[in-house]
């Protein structure tokens, strides 16, 4: 009777401990599967800080970063996004490729999206991604943005004013489909003037070794997209596994700086995980 008794205690005993675990797992299931949907779907402001001489005492210039979108939606016809820009109230506006996905066929989102933006800010400029030239209708979306006012640096360069400041914005198309021009890019550039290159991937540091900007903004890497606590990303393009240049701010050079950004959207897998969506705006101001 003793050991019917103890028997039985033991069931129970091992029945509560099963159901108990049962419960851990599915709150550590809820509770990461919500972490996901968070870091996929509702993006943040990440605010940097740059400086250096060439910008005048007392002034600054302000630059809104939106890079790897793929097509992806925030809010009824990207409201939360529109919401952002107004909120921002950048100087200038840079699309940082990826826009849309290789396999996009309709347009309409991004599109709508830019027509609100430069409705907005005048000073919206954009490079083109290794999406944008693997997608069937490249010339279609490159010729339909432009049309909606923005301004597309294909291996090209503008000088512009905002204040009393005085910068160089250049751009190239995609290097990593080799589409990209340095060359002609900063052919008429002069370097006394604050130089922003925009590239879509920093890949580009591995096919130069001089750049001559003070700062490259680019994307690409969705910041490895997953990453994980202690080891950080697992995998980023044309860096593969544990990439150490995933995204951040790198020291490239004196007084020059690499800015990637993780971006908004997603591709491969629908998911990102510690590796909240992000646009960037930017500061830029006198060396302190």
């Amino acid at each position: 009777m003793a050991n019917k008794l103890k028997k039985q205690k033991h069931k129970v005993a091992h029945f509560g401990k099963t159901r108990y675990m049962w419960i851990f797992g599915m709150l550590c299931v809820i509770g990461l599967s919500t972490k996901a949907y968070i870091d996929t779907n509702i993006f943040k402001v990440n605010r940097i800080e740059f400086y250096s001489n060439k910008i005048p005492l007392d002034s600054k210039l302000t630059i809104l970063q939106l890079s790897d979108l793929h097509n992806k939606v925030f809010g009824v016809d990207n409201e939360t996004l529109i919401d952002t820009v107004k909120q921002a109230n950048a100087d200038i506006i840079v699309l940082t490729g990826d826009l849309i996905d290789r396999g996009t066929n309709d347009f309409g989102h991004v599109f709508s999206l830019v027509e609100r933006i430069t409705a907005i800010n005048p000073n919206v400029f954009f490079v083109s991604g290794n999406h944008e030239w693997g997608n069937a209708s490249t010339e279609a979306f490159i010729e339909g943005i432009e049309q909606r006012n923005v301004t597309i640096l294909n291996n090209q360069s503008t000088e512009l004013t905002v204040g009393n400041v005085t910068l160089n914005l250049v751009g190239v198309d995609d290097a990593a489909t080799k589409h990209e021009d340095l060359n002609l890019a900063f052919a008429n550039v002069d370097q006394a003037s604050y130089t922003i290159l925009l590239s879509h991937s920093p890949s580009i540091l591995d096919r130069y070794r001089a750049i001559p900007a003070d700062l490259i903004l680019s994307g690409h890497t969705h910041g490895g997209q997953v990453r994980l606590p202690l080891i950080g990303a697992l995998v980023a393009p044309d860096e593969g596994f544990f990439p150490e240049m995933d995204k951040g701010i790198f020291e490239i050079g004196v007084n020059q700086f690499l800015y990637i950004d993780s971006g908004l959207g997603t591709s491969m897998a629908p998911i990102r995980f510690l590796n909240q969506s992000q646009v960037s705006l930017i500061e830029i101001s006198r060396e302190k």
